[in-house]
């Protein structure tokens, strides 16, 4: 699918979705992001595009000397990590409630953190240089070190899951959903309400939008911890998938497992696109550079997809991060019950209750009609079909 180019107030919009399909709520937040001053050449706009709080999800925003710390939200670093392993659906056990229930204590979901702490050198390098830098962190989450600690290697809830998949050749697959967790959201809204604050953001569209400017010691504050954030979600990824694996490890101790893929989807990354070097936001959505593997989840009952980029330049070699919600979570809850729910995720060993329902398939976009909108952006590697999920 080709973009639709609508003219926006300062820079043009570029959607990988029809214009009818975009809620007026989200199409407001993309003229509001395309009319900031600092917004570069135009805003791409996924397939997988709906309303966001302070941003619009599915959004692709390159900037120049400027970022908006609430066009990145709150879970700041949100991904997903998947590896296929050696084992083949035949080899999986007859009781996936048991796998899932052994999987939910090895990983605590919801508000859990674990009793000690669960990561060791073999999740990821340097644990002891990384958690030196926390010291350096804004003072104002400085009393969270504890839960930041206990919180690495934990799922969340929300959309967050963890996934035991097959693939079209019957291939097991090991995928996980997860972020920053609790400090990753402090971080974020420390910033925001201080970009809020600033002068130079006080006559904005939109106060969501508040940006800091380059050489500023607010910038510097921001990204030093936005870093940091990322780099604690891609750890704690990384401690949530050894974990899993382990798991299966117990019952398949020849078991082997191809390299990882993981990738960021609320993030901020220093770039250059159309020669010109930015700072590029995508707040629901993923890097998608030529030849980049990534990873496009679908809804709890439908599956995922695993893809290579192949490094569109107009969507600034993005592409999107899932389905995307078709409804608010508070529509779902009125719409779906829990008979819905236990339709929808027939085959899928997973949670059926009421605290999931606002998950329920049919609050999402048709995943395979938001692959297709941006075959342009991404080819196919392969397509997966989730066994086992677990929810916060």
């Amino acid at each position: 699918m080709s973009a639709t180019t609508i003219h926006g107030r300062h820079v043009d919009i570029r959607l990988w979705a029809r214009p009818e399909s975009v809620e007026p709520e989200a199409m407001r937040q993309l003229h509001n992001i395309s009319a900031l001053p600092w917004t570069f050449k135009h805003v791409a706009v996924m397939p997988d595009v709906h309303y966001g709080k302070g941003a619009t999800v599915g959004s692709v925003i390159a900037m120049r000397d400027a970022v908006s710390p609430a066009a990145v939200g709150v879970d700041i670093g949100c991904g997903m990590t998947a590896v296929r392993t050696s084992l083949r659906a035949e080899d999986l056990p007859a009781d996936l409630a048991r796998l899932r229930s052994t999987v939910e204590r090895a990983v605590p979901v919801g508000a859990g953190s674990h009793k000690a702490t669960a990561f060791t050198e073999r999740d990821a390098g340097d644990w002891d240089g990384f958690w030196r830098t926390f010291e350096d962190l804004t003072p104002a989450v400085k009393a969270n070190a504890a839960k930041a600690l206990h919180q690495m290697g934990t799922l969340g809830g929300g959309n967050h899951f963890i996934e035991i998949c097959l693939d079209t050749d019957k291939r097991v697959w090991v995928m996980l959903h997860s972020g920053s967790r609790g400090i990753g959201n402090l971080l974020a809204q420390h910033h925001i309400e201080v970009a809020r604050g600033l002068a130079h953001n006080q006559s904005l569209p939109d106060p969501d939008l508040a940006v800091f400017i380059a050489r500023t010691p607010q910038m510097a504050a921001y990204r030093h911890d936005l870093y940091w954030a990322q780099d604690y979600a891609r750890r704690n990824r990384s401690v949530m998938l050894r974990l899993v694996c382990d798991v299966l490890r117990k019952q398949f101790p020849r078991m082997s497992f191809d390299a990882p893929i993981s990738a960021h989807h609320n993030y901020v990354a220093e770039e250059t696109h159309f020669g010109e070097d930015v700072l590029v936001t995508r707040k629901g959505a993923i890097r998608a550079g030529r030849g980049e593997l990534g990873i496009i989840p679908g809804s709890m009952g439908t599956g995922s997809y695993i893809v290579r980029g192949l490094g569109n330049p107009d969507s600034f070699e993005s592409a999107s991060h899932g389905a995307g919600r078709r409804m608010s979570r508070t529509k779902a809850r009125r719409q779906f019950t829990e008979a819905d729910l236990a339709e929808q995720t027939a085959g899928v060993e997973c949670r059926k209750d009421s605290g999931v329902v606002d998950e329920i398939p049919g609050a999402y976009k048709d995943i395979d009609d938001v692959i297709r909108n941006q075959d342009d952006l991404v080819e196919i590697v392969a397509k997966l079909k989730q066994v086992v999920c677990v929810k916060g």
